[in-house]
């Protein structure tokens, strides 16, 4: 097993190093994972790294998975172009600061669009 030593200020990897490209781009073709156990321990070998093949579909998204796509493409277009509307911006400002349910003003939107989508 290979031993990783650290430069100065660098004390653990986590995630997705390298990521497969889409077809057609210049990019590797596996993914480069680095993983760093938490859990307390004896041991200072505590990173892993993996690498995992490009993972090709086998099947044709369902219906439901169709619906969902649409769903998220469209409540997506609203809530981008619901931020980009000067008329509405200061109401919903307003109400987003009013409420207390959701953290960050994306996602009060995504509520309420999601909800409009939805009927």
């Amino acid at each position: 097993m290979a031993k990783v030593v650290w430069s100065p200020g660098i004390d653990h990897i986590s995630g997705a190093l390298a990521k497969p490209g889409k077809s057609g781009q210049h990019s590797c073709t596996k993914m480069l994972l680095a993983t760093h156990r938490v859990a307390p321990t004896t041991s200072k070998d505590c990173n892993r790294i993996y690498l995992r093949e490009a993972v090709k579909r086998t099947t044709e998204p369902t219906q439901d998975e169709q619906l969902i796509r649409n769903k998220f493409a469209a409540v997506s277009k609203a809530v981008n172009t619901r931020m980009k509307d000067l008329t509405k911006l200061p109401q919903d400002q307003a109400a987003f600061k009013a409420q207390n349910t959701y953290t960050t003003f994306r996602q009060y939107l995504w509520a309420l669009e999601s909800e409009a989508y939805e009927g």
